[in-house]
């Protein structure tokens, strides 16, 4: 009757431990995916602002249609552009007349406004040295008179995004050794407690493997299981954000999704085995003095 008492208090302890690395490693997870989740938000955001940035073409008032027609599908072959658009002398005296809060009636005589094309860029062009390539190319064309962009907004947008870029990675790497670093404890705690029993097992000759077999079967499905709850508690986030602000969709695309939840799913697994598969050798060999010292 005691000992039955005492294999099933064995038992629930045994359940109050992979409960506890249940909640520890997922909270770890949690907080390791979300910061992942904001660095490819953060990507993202700064992609949308480089591809934001156009580069004006302004063209020749003797240019026939068809060779402008002509002019718009080579710029848009180029690898550096990913759409264009054509803006007519008529579409930009009335978006000038918008921006001075005028009427037609202010303007007499002859429309001074060019024809133009605004391109945008791929972010990766987006910078100065990929521009100093590219604008020599656009002047090349016999129809384009003049070439502008933002040169000193851009550069400035660019560093401020490298800054940012550098310290959330820097921030993402110790929240990854952090992050380690804990789950490593929780399931040293784990195989700890049973040290006594791997000790028995290595006196009556089980190999390294067979010991080390049911400890790599538990850590998987911890990470399994605690990854699963805190994908679910990002999504649930990711939907709470998207509800409060709309203009989050833009950014909360599926590939951010997915990495996201990837990294939460692959860092769960893997390393809940890692600490495991290292935790495990760290108890093998000891000697029976040491058990107690450990």
């Amino acid at each position: 009757m005691g000992s039955a008492k005492k294999i099933k208090k064995r038992k629930n302890r045994g359940s109050v431990n992979v409960v506890t690395s249940c909640i520890s490693t997922t909270l770890v997870l949690l907080l390791l995916g979300n910061v992942f989740f904001f660095v490819t938000v953060a990507k993202h955001f700064s992609e949308s602002l480089r591809e934001n940035f156009t580069v004006s073409l302004r063209l020749d008032d003797d240019i026939p249609q068809s060779k402008t027609y002509e002019l718009q599908e080579r710029l848009k072959e180029l690898p550096c552009t990913k759409s264009i658009n054509y803006i007519s002398k008529d579409k930009a005296i009335k978006e000038q007349m918008l921006a001075l809060g005028t009427d037609s009636a202010d303007f007499l005589g002859e429309n001074i406004m060019p024809a133009s094309f605004e391109v945008h860029l791929k972010a990766d062009y987006a910078n100065r040295d990929s521009l100093n390539q590219i604008v020599p190319l656009f002047k090349k064309e016999a129809a384009v008179l003049d070439v502008s962009y933002p040169e000193a907004l851009m550069d400035s947008l660019n560093n401020n995004i490298r800054k940012i870029s550098t310290i959330l990675l820097i921030i993402a790497l110790l929240l990854a050794f952090v992050s380690f670093a804990l789950i490593n404890n929780t399931i040293l705690l784990s195989v700890h407690s049973k040290r006594f029993l791997i000790h028995t097992m290595t006196l009556v000759g089980a190999s390294w493997g067979f010991i080390r077999r049911p400890f790599m079967r538990k850590a998987f499905w911890i990470g399994f299981v605690s990854a699963l709850m805190a994908a679910a508690l990002l999504v649930a986030g990711m939907c709470a954000l998207t509800e409060y602000e709309p203009l989050m969709l833009d950014l909360i695309t599926w590939d951010v999704i997915a990495y996201t939840l990837g990294v939460v799913f692959v860092c769960g697994i893997l390393l809940t085995l890692l600490c495991a598969y290292f935790s495990v050798n760290r108890n093998l060999g000891l000697s029976y003095n040491k058990l107690y010292r450990y």
